[in-house]
C-alpha cells in the first residue's frame, strides 16, 4: 500500500500586511499553515490616526484573523506571542512555553516606535501603532478640552491648550491636521466656557522640511496645507526632552496638554533573535534583518523575512521602504517562493512595485506621489480615499468607513467622540 505524502508546514509569524498576504497566497496549496499573532485581529495601520482623532471607530478599521481566513481550509490561527527561535531543530518558542515546528517560516512581525534610547518618554508622549495606542491617543486628546472646560467653568480661566506632535512624517502631519480640525471645526461649537479654536497644534521636525522622504515641492505643499488649518510647523526643531505636560526644543521648554510621538521605527526584537539563529548576520541600526533577495535569512532557505522586519534591495538595486504595500507584495513573494521550492522551480529574487505614496492632512487636504506624477490639495485627498477604501479588508469594513466619511465630509461632525478607560490625566 502507497504511503500518503506528508504535507509540508508553514509558520507564519504576524498578521499585519505582509503574514496575511502570505497566508492568502498559500490558501488551498498543498502545505498545512499555521498563523500566529499576539492579537486576534488584522489592523489596517494606515487609518489608525482617524481612530486616535475620532473619525472611526476601532471595529472600523480591524477585522478578527480567523473571520478574514475563514475559506482557507488548511490555514489554522492561533494567539500566542513568539519568544524566540530553534532553527537547527525548526521550532518556534512561545512565551507560554508551547513549541510549534515548521518546514518553511516566514517572520513578519513588524515594528513599534522608537524613543532613540530614551523609552522613558513613551509614558508622556505615546507612538501610534496599535488599536490600544489609538484609544489611547484619543483619550488624552479629548480630555484636554474637557479639563480646560472644567477649570474654566470653575475658576474663570484655564491654562494653555497645546498639542505637540513630534514628527513631521505621515503619522506627524496626518495626528497634527487631524486635531486642528477638531479643534477649529468639529468642537468649536460644543464647548462653552472654551473658545477651542484657539489651541495650539505645535508640529516639531528635526530636520529642515517635513516628510523628508518625498520630493521638495510635495513637502512644500503638505507644509502650506497644514499652516492652513492652523498648525504651527517647526522644521530644524529637535526635541531633546519629554516630560509631563512639556517638551524642550532646543533651550527652551514648551508646556503641553498632549504630547505625541510620530517618529522612529525600531523592528521587533524578534529580529536579533533571528539574527542569532544565521551565518554572519547582523540587524541594522533600527533592528532590521538584511537579507537575501529571496527574502531568505542567509544560511537558512526554510526562513523568510518580511515587512518592517526586513532590511534589503529589491532586484533593481533600491532600498525596499517600510510601507505596507511592500509588506503585501513581500508576502506574496514568500509564500511564492516556498510554492517554487515544493514544484521544484527556482526561487524568484523580490521585486518592489512602487505604487506611490501618499498622506492626508485634512478635509481636501492631502499630498500623493505616483511616479513623476506629484499631486496635492483636493486631487490628492480624493485619490487618498479611493486607495484606502480599496485596501481595507472586507466589505463591511470599507462599507462602513465609507458612510463616517461621508457623515464626517457633511457635518463635520465626528461620530467615535467617546473616553474609555480613566478620565484622570496620565501621572
Amino acid at each position: 500500500m502507497k504511503s500518503e505524502t506528508k504535507r509540508l508546514k508553514v509558520v507564519i509569524i504576524g498578521g499585519g500586511f505582509g503574514g496575511l498576504s502570505a497566508a492568502k497566497k498559500l490558501s488551498g496549496s498543498p502545505v498545512d499553515v499555521t498563523l500566529i499573532d499576539r492579537k486576534n485581529h488584522h489592523t489596517f495601520q494606515p487609518l489608525l490616526y482617524q481612530v486616535a482623532t475620532s473619525v472611526l471607530s476601532a471595529g472600523e478599521i480591524a477585522s478578527p484573523l480567523r473571520h478574514i481566513l475563514r475559506r482557507a481550509p488548511n490555514v489554522e490561527v492561533i494567539l500566542g506571542e513568539v519568544a524566540d527561535f530553534d532553527a537547527d531543530a525548526r521550532r518556534v518558542l512561545l512565551k507560554d512555553g508551547s513549541e510549534l515546528s515548521y518546514d518553511y517560516l516566514i517572520v513578519a512581525a513588524g515594528a513599534r516606535h522608537s524613543y532613540f534610547g530614551h523609552d522613558e518618554w513613551e509614558h508622556d508622549a505615546p507612538g501610534l501603532k496599535t488599536i490600544e495606542d489609538a484609544l489611547e491617543i484619543r483619550r488624552r486628546v479629548l480630555l484636554a478640552f474637557e479639563r480646560a472646560e472644567r477649570e474654566a467653568y470653575l475658576t474663570g480661566q484655564h491654562g494653555p491648550l497645546n498639542f505637540a506632535i513630534i514628527g513631521g512624517g505621515p503619522t506627524g502631519i496626518e495626528l497634527s491636521g487631524a486635531i486642528a480640525e477638531i479643534a477649529r471645526q468639529v468642537l468649536a461649537s460644543d464647548f462653552k466656557a472654551i473658545d477651542a479654536t484657539k489651541a495650539r497644534v505645535m508640529l516639531f521636525e528635526g530636520l529642515p522640511r517635513v516628510l523628508s522622504v518625498y520630493p521638495e515641492d510635495i513637502s512644500r505643499k503638505a507644509e502650506e496645507q497644514l499652516k492652513e488649518l492652523g498648525v504651527e510647523v517647526r522644521t530644524n526643531s529637535m526635541v531633546t526632552a519629554v516630560e509631563s505636560n512639556r517638551i524642550k526644543v532646543g533651550d527652551e521648554w514648551i508646556r503641553t496638554s498632549v504630547t505625541l510621538w510620530a517618529t522612529g521605527v525600531a523592528a521587533s526584537p524578534l529580529g536579533k533573535k533571528l539574527a542569532a539563529q544565521a551565518q554572519d548576520v547582523q540587524v541594522d541600526r533600527a533592528g532590521r534583518v538584511p537579507i537575501a533577495p529571496d527574502l531568505s535569512l542567509s544560511g537558512r532557505r526554510e526562513i523568510f523575512v518580511i515587512g518592517d522586519l526586513a532590511s534589503l534591495k529589491d532586484a533593481n538595486g533600491k532600498p525596499v521602504p517600510g510601507l505596507g504595500a511592500a509588506a503585501l507584495q513581500e508576502g506574496r513573494t514568500a509564500a511564492s517562493n516556498i510554492l517554487r521550492d515544493l514544484h521544484g522551480e527556482p526561487r524568484l529574487p523580490f521585486r518592489y512595485f512602487d505604487k506611490g505614496s501618499m498622506a492626508t492632512i485634512g478635509r481636501k487636504r492631502a499630498v500623493a506621489q505616483i511616479g513623476r506624477l506629484h499631486v496635492s490639495g483636493y486631487l490628492a485627498w480624493l485619490m487618498w480615499l479611493f486607495v484606502h477604501l480599496i485596501l481595507l479588508v472586507g466589505f463591511r469594513n470599507r462599507l462602513m468607513v465609507m458612510r463616517e466619511w461621508v457623515w464626517a465630509f457633511f457635518t463635520r461632525e465626528r461620530s467615535a467622540r467617546l473616553i474609555t478607560g480613566e478620565t484622570d490625566t496620565p501621572t
